[in-house]
């Protein structure tokens, strides 16, 4: 049997809940304009952008099962778009290659360092971040400084590439490799989350 303070309480969070969805949707809005202008892009998507109208019919014909019912996921050739689906701005691009030759491996390297400068850390031999802050990319110095001061960083974007065989070295160029790399907001992914 409900009591008065329980109804109470359901009635006050009705009344909150609206204005409580305004203030994440505005979270993350501000988040993804701010991601938006760092202009991390890859054929064609930027992360943070809302979907073009071609994009979305791409996104209407080839769509793929969504790990979450608060994102939509599609294919637009070997890329997989992630989109928040209230605002339709993209969270998350990223492509997997199971069975990479060393020559595709590297290759996939020198498009991304050529998209989007010096990597940031190279971690194992396996795995290259590029990380953006407010700011734009941050350089190896800054992010290594920043460690040094015991400081923390604010990140809003990241690039990882991440390979099941040294990128750098000398692995044998016939190896073949399982690679992918993805384009992410970690904050904007929290916030769809926590809504």
């Amino acid at each position: 049997m409900l009591n008065f303070k329980t109804l109470k309480t359901a009635s006050l969070v009705l009344l909150l809940f609206p204005f409580l969805l305004a203030c994440s949707s505005d979270d993350l809005s501000d988040l993804l304009s701010r991601v938006e202008t760092l202009n991390i892009s890859r054929q064609g998507y930027t992360l943070g952008k809302k979907l073009t109208k071609a994009q979305q019919e791409t996104a209407r014909k080839h769509p793929v099962k969504a790990a979450d019912h608060r994102t939509r996921k599609f294919k637009d050739g070997k890329l997989h778009v992630v989109t928040d689906r209230v605002s339709d701005r993209v969270i998350v691009l990223y492509e997997q290659y199971e069975a990479a030759s060393m020559e595709m491996v590297q290759g996939l390297v020198g498009s991304l360092s050529f998209e989007f400068g010096d990597p940031t850390v190279l971690a194992h031999d396996k795995i290259i971040y590029w990380i953006f802050g407010p700011q734009g990319k941050l350089s190896r110095d800054q992010y290594k400084k920043a460690r040094q001061a015991g400081g923390k960083l604010k990140i809003l974007a990241t690039v990882k590439l991440n390979s099941s065989t040294k990128i750098l070295g000398d692995t044998p160029p016939s190896k073949e490799s399982t690679v992918y790399y993805i384009i992410s907001s970690e904050p904007a992914l929290k916030l769809i989350k926590n809504r």
